[in-house]
């Protein structure tokens, strides 16, 4: 009896068909109803130019919809504790896992903050001294710097067996905070000369402060009328008492013409009303007001360590915690290394030693290796900001998790790019799916999936221009694809210096006694590798009477209301010439003066409170989202109201003001000059809260390019800028060292080191290795010389 085999049949799992995250009909921000699947545990690049909707897909779409889901995975009682995040506007979005986001947010700049606390390895760190430390002081509370030594004792009173008992309680609590400074590590000095003239009295505008008028009711007048200080008399003949009242006072309720205000001591109040912000925060005259009235020294007593005597002497091996997080990372981690290979007491600490090393490797291993605990998060750049973020996923067991990136390579010499690469698939390698929103080639080519968006910026772009290979990109004909292999040629002359800015004994940071000439009139290009030394040459070396106007991608501080038009004054002349047109006043045409809707508030949208979900904003029904009365929508000029104007592009705008009966000479150079940086895609009204690091950049740039002459410093105007725009960024530069300005660029992309007229470059390494200048001279010179690791770099990109 023959016996026949049937066919052996693949069996079919349903799971493994989800091997796609498919986005369908996408209309976040200016997303033209758009449709892209995106393969699962591959590297995906998306690309195009400023403005044509990588963000708006990779993080306001794909991101924020997998975290809105986790967060509805908690009871409605801890979302009530959460961010409430809305459900983007999409019509498909499946496929989805945890997404991890490591963007370019820079972490708070709250003055405790350091890059100790924001990875943990600080707290490790206080544990392991509250162990080993000698001689033993307390628990790893008495090592931080925001716990302050305190005891005290009182009566308590409580409930024993239906009645009430008294009974003594003392508690204390020994911390590591210094006294003098409160963890801070520097002291402040009030110049009390810059508060006022002490030669009239309050009544005769004593005062000097910005926003103190006499008539204020409550600051000038709650002096003048308290009735701890004669406001008729100079300040200079109050008595002792007076003027210790007047300076000193404790916070003290006093009724000024009925009203209960609160009396306090002109300089606690100064303290907190100016120093308890950040100082970038602050509006320029503020912050101009700070730095003449306050300086900041290191604090005698702790000298900058934040930690009181106690907490500093206890110590391991000779080393104090103090010493520990001021050590450079690389060097920290090499000495925890030593304790960890020790035997006895300390390997009972060999879980916590090892974690404290994998910590400490990775940030060596990402290229943060020349940093140290005690750095202020603060000061920490977007790109070190967003490394360090990624420190706590690069030993993670996690898989079959989205990261999501941001421009990694932002702050990244070339050398360093080849190692962030190697990062970025190692997560794709355990099984993640890695999504980058990137421009340098460098990335691109390592990319599995490339997706283009495109053709242009705003409403232009929003569209998928091609989804594949890098193979198939660089063969297409879209705007990256045809500039993916663009190389700028060393310019054939450069400029002659017309005069030079002198640097002498720089030690700033980690900079090893720098002298340095900075030539004036031309353009000149700072780099080197991450750590180098250059930021602290450029932004704090420079001589304070020499103009320099620094440029950076920070945030720029405003409501919601704030907009490109309300940033560059570009609404000034507007609301002037549309008031002349219709003889009314200008404040009419302000979303946040008389002519608002009071529906709104001048928002244009209203927000209905959903307790623990997401609040839904929508169009206000009485102004229709155009955030003015109806009876400001009369008003016209060149036949558009002020709403329409708000909803114009840049580039409309440039045209609209350039003629007729809407000519604004002055809003048209604004234009001009919002225009020249790139940014003519941008809407007049649009959020500045919407835009990314490289828009800021260059917006804050078209508000200085009206300035005559100075020294302009910028930090990376490449970054956000797509292949195509380099040319144009080229031009910009060359326009302004033109126009009679000196241009100090921080950078790392080839083409700006290709286009410069001098070069200095900073290394050879980062950290305690960097901080020398290794190179001073033409593009030409660094090439020829191929000295250093930028001067490869640079050969090799211009093929010499």
């Amino acid at each position: 009896m023959s016996t026949t085999a049937s066919p052996t049949k693949t069996r079919v799992i349903a799971a493994d068909a989800h091997d796609v995250i498919r986005v369908h009909g996408a209309r976040v921000n200016n997303l033209a109803d758009l449709s892209v699947e995106i393969p699962k545990r591959r590297l995906t690049v998306f690309t195009g130019v400023s403005g044509s909707g990588k963000s708006s897909l990779v993080f306001g779409t794909i991101a924020a919809e997998s975290q809105r889901l986790i967060n509805e995975t908690y009871s409605a009682f801890v979302q009530g504790f959460m961010p409430h995040l809305a459900r983007p506007d999409v019509d498909v979005l499946d496929g989805l896992t945890t997404a991890i986001i490591v963007d370019q947010e820079r972490i708070g700049a709250n003055p405790r903050s350091t890059v100790g606390t924001v990875t943990d390895t600080g707290a490790m760190l206080r544990i392991l001294f509250s162990k080993l430390g000698e001689p033993h002081i307390g628990s790893p509370q008495a090592f931080s710097f925001n716990v302050a030594t305190m005891s005290g004792a009182g009566a308590v009173t409580m409930e024993k067996s239906g009645r009430k008992v008294k009974e003594r309680r003392e508690f204390s609590v020994t911390g590591g905070m210094c006294p003098r400074c409160e963890g801070m590590g520097t002291v402040s000095d009030i110049d009390l000369t810059q508060l006022y003239d002490d030669s009239k009295s309050i009544a005769d505008g004593a005062f000097t402060i910005p926003g103190w008028k006499s008539d204020s009711f409550w600051t000038v007048r709650v002096y003048a009328e308290s009735g701890f200080v004669d406001p008729n008399k100079p300040i200079r003949e109050f008595t002792k008492r007076e003027l210790d009242a007047f300076l000193y006072k404790e916070p003290t309720k006093v009724k000024v013409e009925g009203v209960n205000l609160t009396y306090e001591g002109l300089i606690p109040k100064i303290q907190k009303s100016f120093l308890s912000k950040d100082r970038e925060s602050m509006q320029p005259h503020i912050r101009a007001f700070v730095d003449r009235a306050v300086t900041f020294t290191v604090c005698p007593e702790c000298d900058g360590t934040r930690l009181n005597e106690k907490a500093r002497s206890s110590k391991i091996d000779g080393v104090s915690i103090a010493d520990a997080c001021a050590m450079q990372i690389s060097d920290l981690a090499e000495w925890v290394r030593g304790l960890a290979a020790s035997d006895g007491e300390r390997a009972t600490m060999a879980p916590l030693l090892e974690k404290l090393q994998h910590t400490l490797d990775s940030f060596v291993e990402i290229g943060l290796g020349y940093l140290s605990l005690n750095r202020s998060s603060g000061t920490l750049s977007g790109g070190e900001a967003q490394r360090t973020k990624m420190i706590r996923h690069l030993g993670s067991s996690l898989t079959d998790v989205t990261y999501v990136f941001d421009e990694p390579t932002i702050g990244l010499h070339p050398h360093d790019i080849q190692r962030m690469n190697a990062l970025l698939l190692r997560l794709r390698d355990k099984g993640n799916t890695v999504l980058v929103v990137e421009h340098k080639p460098e990335v691109i080519a390592i990319a599995d999936h490339v997706v283009d968006l495109g053709p242009g910026a705003g409403t232009q772009g929003g569209r998928v221009c091609y989804e594949g290979t890098v193979e198939g990109l660089r063969a297409g004909d879209t705007l990256t694809g045809r500039h993916l292999d663009d190389r700028v040629r060393l310019k054939p002359s450069v400029r002659t210096a017309t005069g030079a800015l002198e640097i002498r004994g720089a030690t700033a940071n980690n900079l090893r006694d720098v002298d340095v000439d900075i030539p004036l009139g031309v353009l000149v290009v700072v780099t080197g590798v991450a750590g180098s030394g250059k930021s602290s040459l450029v932004h704090g070396s420079m001589p304070a009477d020499v103009g320099v106007v620094s440029i950076d991608q920070s945030p720029i501080r405003g409501s919601r209301r704030s907009n490109p038009a309300t940033y560059t004054g570009l609404l000034d002349p507007i609301r002037k010439a549309f008031a002349k047109a219709n003889g009314v006043k200008p404040g009419l045409f302000s979303a946040n003066s008389e002519g608002a809707c009071p529906t709104c508030g001048g928002a244009g949208v209203v927000y209905s409170d959903l307790a623990m979900m997401a609040g839904v904003p929508a169009p206000c029904e009485e102004c229709e989202g155009k955030r003015f009365q109806a009876s400001v929508l009369e008003y016209r000029l060149g036949g558009r109201d002020i709403s329409e104007v708000l909803a114009m592009s840049v580039a409309e705008a440039h045209a609209f003001f350039s003629e007729g009966e809407a000519r604004i000479p002055a809003a048209h150079r604004i234009l001009r000059r919002l225009s020249d940086v790139g940014l003519g895609y941008l809407t007049l009204g649009q959020p500045l809260t919407t835009l990314s690091g490289g828009e800021r950049q260059r917006l804050k740039l078209a508000t200085h390019m009206a300035e005559e002459g100075g020294v302009l410093v910028l930090d990376e105007p490449t970054s956000g800028l797509h292949l195509a725009d380099v040319e144009h960024l080229l031009g910009l530069l060359d326009r302004l060292v033109d126009q009679g300005k000196s241009v100090v660029v921080v950078e790392h992309h080839q083409a700006v080191m290709a286009h410069a007229d001098w070069i200095i470059d900073l290394g050879p390494g980062a950290g305690h290795e960097g901080g020398r200048i290794v190179f001073e001279g033409t593009p030409h010179d660094l090439v020829a010389a191929r000295s250093t690791l930028t001067g490869r770099h640079l050969a090799e990109y211009v093929g010499g």
